[in-house]
């Protein structure tokens, strides 16, 4: 026979196109409308329907950039439409869609008169059933600027609302009461399923062949003039080729319905609280039709928001938690970024988190839910377990850019050891619609075949929200088991889980971090908003530590609120897409004003609880919050004086430049405020290579292929300008006791940076601390050190501990692996020497070896440059980005070890604090540690207000280590906890006594030790 399919293929495209998809709809009947606007920021639905609305015509724009519009439908529905057989009354709203994605366009959401939430209205989900003959609906409609304009990439000031404009940016086109035909929308989705199988399945096959002669023969039975009346024909045309089953070895795919709703990116976190009720609210549309669905939804946040803002909705949500259709995911407080985060903080996610769904559900999510965030932490699986959780998901490393993720499903192993069983869905989407072209693609790539065979598709619109659609649904129904197709469950994460790890008896194991190669550059982009997270993860620290201790030495009131507000606050703007930099200018300032609060609200908590610990008086306290001695005053106490070194560094003149000098070190910085010489006086060993300078500042091009704030691209680590060139070095005065150091200034382009380089008396490290006004476009600022140390690994601190990373790129693994996260440190060495380099709000790193060449050396020296990325000033999302004044700090410490690195980093985070008008108790520390491997790392009351201490410790050196905690305070017993505080089985207290407990920890192993109060 001869080969039409070409021509039936075109076909049914323009039948669907022109004939099937225009009779979804019977009939259609315009409403009358009416409208407010909202002159400032979105306002309750009570607040709305109390102010005077005037009449608005289809047509009519409306909606400037972030604006809101509240539209009133009135209208009945025709009579000749009771009693239609097979016909769906709908609102079918089009506040000027595009064919672009929900969630980045104008967005609804409908009311009855009543003021309760009906669903969002939406860009693909347009919609809105009616029962009655009287349509009488509200529609909260959100003018949201599309920012993301097809990813072009293309500097907008629509992200500010100070630079938005005023200009309407929608028309209204469509405000309709219409008759659906059930009948023909169903057979439109038969089509849909069929054809989208069909194009996946081989050119010569079979399968392939009878689905398109099943839509030939369908195509005949349909009249063109009237679909809807013969679209029961034309589906039992369908029925065969729909019924016939699955093949017994097809892949099983889990469809868990879910929405990722980015808690801020391209629009402010006020309008995502909209877009959480809107996609809840479809949602639950959607469970009242169809009782076998089940939605998945992660972030605890969202949840409160909802609780907060529309309580209705919440209950609602509740009812269908208790009945098993909507499943609280994941744990965390949000969907977080993994790489920026400190330890404490990645933990407070899961205490927040699960802390939330099982007070308000009491229902405990094991599966961590993270599909979108810019690479995974090697601490995760430590903190999973520690949280109680057993499964990890992530979809985002389908991204890659180098090299191809090897595993679907597998053991994920992380920096001590701990494995957690972990899927990487195959489908390559985390807002998949379950479309043929999907489904073949899972099953396609799903790496585990022959041993294992089901994966998990998370299938609904997110980004910006919008969820599940009925179609996807539909699609679901048909893939159930459908010949050429995997089969497909509608199911939860926890059904799926539980059958793939019964499925696979023996994994493989991944060990390490998941690199994700691409989105380098959030490790770096807002610079303000990394700062922010920085020094509030600190400032917490310090609060927690001095309430507690103020609440058990003096009675103190715990301030719980406060602080449980300040960590909710923080744990928000580390989510992935505020963290990292990749916001809209309106998220961040709002993250800085945010971080600005709160470090207000706990430097009155830190004054507060030292003053009740203190007492009033005309003294001066020091106080060290930090895990090691320094300055003279001990870890985690106050004292009110220091004895003063008689010892102090040195500053001279040579002709080399100024040189800085202690018993440990000397530096010697040139004309062009660069070091020329490191000497290490105790290993008498020269830093800097022969012919380098070191304290070199680059400035490279940045100007990425694509995602301008996401990515930092390979050519631009080798197009870069050295800003050699000084314009002052000179000698700082007033300098504390026994400090001496220089001040450089330089001046480039429209910015200036003016950097102290100071040394301490009894210190082998270099402070270096940078003023930079920063005023470039698409450029990235870069601190170099170049090194005298063949370091073939780099140690990176992560959270509860460090990573090692190759220096070398023999592998494109390795070469991928081009810039780094790193938290308060970095060290690299050899054999008996290295070197620390600290930082108190950086986190990219670019470590690498290096060949210096010089005249004293007949060939190239191999050595290491340690590289910081300290500022960008990319264009999209946010054109303003980092622009201003920036202060941070590095330092250089010399022969220095991992334990040194690990103290550095310390110091620098957590200087000591000084308190005056206080008395003069000094304040003891609630406990001590006698193994400088472990490290307090949180001190803090419990959560369930028992007044129970709660201590986390962590070992931070990479070794096995025996450790006694000794307290001092009254404890009736201690036990060790998982984050959550709940009683586990201990294998790392192995003595206690009255006073002290002896711990034995295994590397980086992290343990919460409970003291229950007398």
């Amino acid at each position: 026979m001869h080969d039409d399919s070409a021509l039936v293929e075109a076909r049914l495209n323009r039948f669907v196109r022109e004939r099937l998809q225009p009779a979804i709809y019977r009939a259609t009947t315009p409403l009358e409308v009416t409208a407010w606007v909202v002159p400032g920021e979105p306002v309750s639905f009570a607040e709305a329907v109390s102010r005077p609305f005037t009449p608005f015509a289809v047509g009519e724009a409306w909606g400037r950039p972030w604006g809101t519009v509240w539209f009133h439908l009135t209208g009945t529905v025709p009579p000749k439409w009771a009693g239609l057989a097979e016909t769906r009354i709908e609102v079918v709203v089009d506040l000027g869609f595009t064919v672009a994605v929900p969630g980045f366009q104008a967005e609804g959401t409908a009311y009855n008169p009543d003021g309760r939430l009906l669903k969002g209205v939406e860009a693909l989900n347009r919609a809105v059933t009616v029962t009655g003959e009287i349509v009488d609906m509200y529609i909260e409609a959100a003018a949201n600027p599309n920012i993301a304009a097809d990813f072009s990439f293309t500097p907008t000031p629509l992200g500010d609302l100070a630079t938005a404009g005023t200009t309407p940016l929608y028309t209204l086109r469509q405000a309709d009461v219409a008759a659906r035909d059930t009948q023909a929308w169903h057979l439109l989705q038969d089509v849909v399923a069929l054809d989208g199988l069909r194009r996946e399945l081989p050119a010569a096959s079979p399968r392939r062949a009878n689905i398109l002669r099943a839509l030939e023969r369908c195509l005949d039975l349909l009249d063109p003039d009237d679909v809807g009346g013969t679209a029961a024909v034309g589906r039992a045309a369908l029925a065969d080729v729909l019924a016939s089953p699955a093949n017994a070895s097809a892949h099983r795919v889990h469809a868990v319905g879910h929405a990722h709703i980015d808690s801020a990116w391209l629009w402010p976190v006020r309008e995502t609280v909209r877009k959480v009720a809107r996609t809840f609210s479809n949602v639950l549309d959607l469970i009242d039709r169809y009782p076998d669905f089940v939605f998945a939804a992660s972030s605890a946040q969202q949840y409160a928001w909802l609780q907060d803002g529309y309580p209705e909705l919440f209950e609602r949500v509740r009812r269908a938690v208790a009945a098993g259709n909507f499943v609280p995911a994941g744990g965390m407080w949000v969907e977080s970024d993994t790489n920026m985060p400190g330890g404490e903080a990645l933990a407070r996610q899961f205490v927040a988190g699960k802390g939330f769904f099982l007070r308000e559900f009491g229902v405990e999510p094991l599966e961590v839910w993270l599909p979108d965030s810019f690479g995974y932490s090697a601490a995760l699986p430590q903190i999973v377990q520690a949280a109680g959780s057993r499964w990890f998901l992530t979809q985002k490393l389908s991204w890659n850019d180098t090299n191809v993720f090897p595993h679907h499903s597998f053991l994920w192993e992380g920096l001590d050891g701990s494995r957690t069983f972990t899927h990487f869905p195959p489908v390559a989407d985390y807002n998949a619609q379950l479309s043929g072209l999907e489904l073949a693609r899972a099953e396609r790539l799903y790496s585990e075949k022959g041993v294992a065979n089901t994966s998990l598709v998370p299938f609904g619109w997110g980004d910006g929200g919008g969820g599940p659609t009925e179609e996807m649904i539909a699609a679901a129904h048909r893939t159930a088991s459908l010949e050429g197709s995997p089969t497909v469950e509608l199911s939860s994460p926890r059904r799926f889980f539980e059958a793939a790890e019964a499925e696979y008896a023996a994994p493989p194991v991944w060990s390490g971090e998941l690199y994700l190669e691409f989105h380098r550059g959030t490790l770096t982009s807002q610079a303000r908003t990394k700062q922010g997270n920085r020094r509030c993860e600190h400032l917490l620290r310090e609060a927690d530590l001095w309430a507690t201790t103020a609440f058990i030495r003096s009675g103190a009131e715990y301030p719980r609120a406060a602080l449980e507000n300040a960590w909710q606050t923080v744990l928000l703007q580390q989510f992935h897409d505020i963290l990292p930099g990749s916001s809209i200018a309106w998220v961040h300032q709002q993250a800085e004003r945010e971080y600005a609060r709160v470090a207000g609200v706990l430097e009155g908590v830190i004054e507060a609880s030292v003053r009740a610990l203190c007492g009033p008086g005309d003294d001066a306290i020091l106080l060290n919050a930090g895990p090691y001695a320094q300055e003279g005053v001990p870890a985690l106490c106050g004292v009110t004086q220091v004895a003063d070194s008689l010892l102090g560094a040195t500053i001279a003149r040579s002709p080399a430049g100024w040189v800085l000098s202690n018993r440990h070190v000397r530096v010697t910085i040139d004309a062009d405020g660069l070091f020329t010489s490191i000497y290490d006086r105790h290993a008498e060993r020269e830093v800097v290579p022969p012919g380098a300078r070191a304290n070199l500042l680059t400035l490279h091009r940045d100007t990425p292929t694509q995602w301008d704030a996401w990515d930092i691209d390979t050519p631009n680590a080798r197009l870069f300008e050295a800003l050699t060139d000084a314009e002052t070095v000179e000698q700082l005065d007033h300098l504390p006791h026994g400090q001496v150091g220089v001040r450089v200034t330089r001046r480039f382009g429209a910015s200036t940076i003016t950097q102290d380089v100071t040394l301490a008396q009894a210190s082998s490290a270099i402070d270096l601390t940078f003023n930079i006004d920063w005023h470039e476009r698409q450029k990235l600022l870069r601190l170099n050190f170049a090194l005298d140390v063949a370091a073939d690994r780099a140690a990176s601190e992560i959270q509860f501990g460090h990573i090692f990373r190759p220096t070398h790129a023999n592998t494109s693994w390795d070469a991928a692996r081009f810039e780094t996260v790193a938290h308060r440190w970095v060290h690299v060495g050899e054999p008996g020497f290295g070197v620390a380099v600290a930082n108190d709000s950086t986190y990219g790193h670019s470590i690498t070896r290096t060949a210096f060449a010089s005249e004293a050396d007949a060939a190239p020296r191999i050595g290491t440059t340690v590289s910081l990325s300290l500022l960008r000033a990319p264009l999209f999302p946010d054109p303003t980005a980092d622009q201003g004044r920036h202060e941070l700090r590095v330092a250089l410490r010399v022969g220095a070890s991992i334990p040194d690195a690990v103290y550095e980093g310390y110091r620098l985070n957590l200087p000591i604090r000084s308190l005056t008008g206080v008395g003069s108790t000094p304040v003891e520390p609630l406990l001590t540690v006698d193994n400088p491997a472990v490290v307090i790392e949180a001190v803090k009351l419990a959560e369930d207000g028992s007044g129970d201490v709660i201590v986390r410790v962590y070992e931070a050196h990479g070794t096995r280590a025996l450790a006694r905690v000794i307290r001092s305070f009254e404890s009736a017993a201690v036990v060790e906890t998982d984050l959550l505080e709940r009683p586990v089985i201990s294998a790392a207290v192995i003595e206690a006594d009255d006073a002290a407990l002896t711990l034995e920890l295994r590397p980086f192993q992290l343990v919460t030790l409970r003291y229950r109060r007398m």
